[in-house]
């Protein structure tokens, strides 16, 4: 693959020219299939923190809310990802993408083999990590050989792994931890790790990007930051994402509130999100290059700030209240998917950087939810799903600023 940079002085603006080398049918479908295997890993042991929060907390002889506590510092090392990310457009995409692997895989092993609060801290930071540095350089590699046109399919199908990683990976975390011990998920996540790092190091093709002044992470970075549809593009992300969060944490408060402590309506809920986005991906796969990447996101954003308004009207009746939910997650996962296809064509020239400050933007937005969730909670419910929905708008709005840039 050749690539040549340079400013446009017409436009003052980076122009990024791609002769692609030919990927053979066969070869790119056995990557995509892989780069799946690999993210349904990568999801599971990211996820399968949250429901066996109490286990690995008992295993490492400390009190669930100071493990809580402490995982926080590995949401907050997701800003990290651009940094790291960023190897994949000054080097080549084969090391983002063996960088991301090899993370994952000392970050899982670390934990195995050294069990210990701090251990358990370190290595899975250095999972998430791994996972932020992974999803961009694969974005980006398959950015560059799949058109813009027909991307949306392709990123939507790799996007089954977070939905999958609910569905199938959870359930075989919980059977290795009852039938032999909380570490061995950690084991098993360390040796597969290993694997896929060997199998891609043979299969992907190295192809290094010529170096020069303005292909640097600091430039990468720069450009980002005065490129305002990049920086529209990211507002986008920290605005949904904040909203879905909203009531992402309370919806079991909720529940709680109209049900009481009822452990089968939590269990349902759970089972109904996970139904919910692997529905949204898969309609996603269908329809986003038919429909298009931005009138996509403008049609969900709206469904899913309807989804919002009729949460607390379903209260008192948990049928409808699990139909509720699954719309609201359904049209966020369709807006998730959208968005990440659109921001791989924004900034060509420094995809896997951006691809990664968006995922970033994403951690940010959560954060930002949680912050304010439990306040607007204390209001009332209808105070949360507003909340959202005011979110909703303001990604709506400043969707209008984002560009894509057509390779050439």
């Amino acid at each position: 693959m050749s690539r040549q940079c340079g400013v446009n002085p017409r436009e003052g603006a980076w122009v990024y020219n791609v002769q692609v080398m030919s990927t053979s049918g066969w070869k790119l479908k056995l990557q995509i299939g892989l780069f799946t295997l690999m993210r349904i890993v990568l999801s599971s042991s990211f996820r399968m923190v949250y429901p066996f929060l109490p286990v690995f907390a008992r295993g490492l002889g400390v009190e669930p809310a100071s493990l809580a506590m402490a995982l926080s510092v590995r949401s907050f090392l997701g800003i990290l990802g651009p940094f790291l990310a960023s190897i994949a457009d000054t080097h080549d995409r084969k090391t983002g993408l063996l960088l991301g692997v090899g993370l994952f895989t000392v970050g899982s092993g670390m934990v195995g083999i050294w069990p210990s609060f701090w251990t358990f801290i370190v290595g899975t930071s250095l999972v998430l990590i791994g996972n932020v540095v992974f999803i961009p350089s694969v974005n980006a590699y398959l950015g560059d050989r799949i058109p813009y046109e027909k991307r949306g399919r392709v990123l939507a199908f790799l996007e089954l792994n977070w939905a999958l990683a609910f569905i199938i990976g959870i359930p075989v975390v919980r059977v290795l931890i009852e039938s032999f011990s909380w570490v061995t998920p950690f084991f098993l996540m360390s040796a597969v790790g290993l694997l896929f790092f060997l199998v891609f190091m043979v299969i992907i093709p190295a192809r290094e990007i010529p170096k020069t002044d303005e292909n640097s992470i600091w430039k990468n970075l720069g450009r980002l930051v005065r490129t305002w549809p990049a920086l529209a593009g990211l507002l986008v992300g920290i605005f949904l994402t904040s909203s879905n969060e909203m009531v992402n944490l309370i919806f079991g408060l909720w529940i709680e509130d109209q049900f009481g402590l009822n452990f089968a309506a939590l269990t349902a809920a759970a089972v109904v999100i996970g139904i919910s986005e692997l529905g949204g991906e898969v309609f996603t796969a269908l329809f986003l290059d038919v429909v298009g990447k931005r009138r996509m996101m403008w049609i969900f954003l709206g469904l899913n700030s309807l989804a919002a308004l009729l949460l607390p009207l379903t209260g008192g009746v948990l049928g409808w209240a699990m139909a509720g939910l699954g719309f609201f997650y359904i049209t966020f996962e369709i807006i998730l998917v959208s968005a990440l296809t659109l921001m791989s064509e924004v900034m060509p020239d420094a995809r896997a950087t951006l691809i990664a400050a968006t995922v970033a933007g994403f951690s940010l937005g959560r954060m930002f939810g949680n912050l304010f969730a439990p306040g607007l909670f204390g209001i009332s419910f209808w105070a949360v799903c507003l909340a959202a929905v005011a979110l909703n708008v303001l990604a709506a709005g400043m969707l209008t600023q984002v560009r894509v840039r057509r390779t050439a």
